[in-house]
């Protein structure tokens, strides 16, 4: 997979882009990603057809240039609310099951060797109360993911658990992972794949993406039938699709090295 920059000259101006070889794409995909952009995929040069696809790129943009600037447009205004809460630290914010929770860092006990991470407080007040190991050289950033990835493993379980047999299916493996492009996938083999970042979203998003992901152990494609399945477990599922839609560029760089509190 080779990626080079590209510029398509559209009616409001030139739009950047990732011109991105994959060898197992069949045609063209254009995607947002919430940190680099605009990426459009094609099949490599060699295939018949593709040695020269930046005509066909801009025409699809062209053709969807005001969807496209109006997700980078948000995704610059979630940036900029980022920004504005300050660095991830003592006093920040980050968001935690759908909540934004203001960060408290204590010294743990003398003799302490790990640093712990406690939500307290109600909904009113919700504070992660870090208890820092002096032992510990894990950055705060890494030490909040470590445990947010853990609380989501528990969540993802949770929520498999109440609805996998309900939808008659049995998910053969169930990985937790950092995807950039999507919030979970499911293959024909029943293994599942989802991100841990779910844990930051309100309990319902998670709720949804599982139930989506297991659908798909039955159902694959996003037909009718899919949909009629997923909505006898989420029937609202649209609302928190579009909670992830809206929040992609808040919870993908929640928690960064150096970066925003949420």
């Amino acid at each position: 997979m080779t990626e080079t920059p590209a510029v398509a000259r559209l009616a409001s101006g030139s739009l950047a882009y990732i011109l991105r070889r994959n060898p197992r794409s069949r045609g063209l995909r254009v995607t947002i990603d919430p940190e680099r952009g605009v990426i459009a995929s094609v099949p490599p040069a060699s295939r018949r057809g593709w040695a020269r696809p930046e005509p066909l790129v801009e025409a699809f943009l062209g053709e969807r240039e005001r969807w496209v600037r109006r997700h980078l447009d948000r995704h610059a205004q979630q940036r900029t609310t980022l920004d504005a809460r300050g660095p991830l630290g003592d006093g920040g914010l980050v968001r935690f099951r759908g909540s934004l929770h203001r960060i408290r860092v204590e010294p743990a006990p003398p003799g302490t060797r790990r640093t712990s991470v406690e939500r307290v407080g109600d909904e009113a007040d919700d504070v992660l109360l870090i208890r820092r190991a002096s032992r510990d050289r894990r950055s705060l950033s890494v030490v909040l993911r470590d445990w947010s990835r853990d609380r989501a493993a528990e969540a993802i379980d949770r929520a498999i658990v109440l609805h996998a047999a309900a939808l008659g299916v049995a998910p053969a493996a169930v990985s937790i992972r950092d995807p950039r492009s999507r919030w979970g996938s499911a293959s024909r083999q029943g293994r599942i794949m989802l991100s841990w970042r779910l844990v930051l979203a309100p309990p319902e998003a998670l709720d949804t993406v599982v139930v989506h992901e297991l659908a798909h152990l039955r159902v694959f494609g996003h037909g009718p039938r899919f949909w009629t399945l997923v909505e006898t477990r989420r029937p609202d599922h649209k609302t928190w699709r579009r909670w992830l839609r809206t929040h992609a560029v808040e919870l993908h760089e929640a928690l960064a090295e150096g970066g925003a509190a949420a």
